[in-house]
């Protein structure tokens, strides 16, 4: 009997563990363009926040970068690849 319990408790820290690091997901994010004049343009791409090797580029690989957008709305947070 008190194997079966030390087991059961031993089974629910794991369990625990792995949903708190799942949580920890990091969520698509939607990035932005920049225009002529540097600012934030109409082209939305979607991009990732979780640092990858590639930055998020309005084509898979190529075009121009995407960033996402600051408190103030500015373009300047470096997005990743999805």
């Amino acid at each position: 009997m008190p194997f079966a319990v030390a087991a059961l408790g031993i089974s629910g820290a794991f369990v625990t563990t792995s949903m708190q690091s799942a949580s920890k997901v990091n969520v698509p994010q939607i990035g932005y363009t920049l225009n002529a004049q540097g600012s934030c343009s109409d082209v939305a791409v979607n991009c990732d926040t979780t640092p990858k090797p590639f930055v998020c580029r309005m084509g898979v690989t190529s075009g121009p970068q995407a960033y996402g957008k600051d408190a103030q709305g500015n373009c300047v947070q470096i997005l990743y690849r999805p």
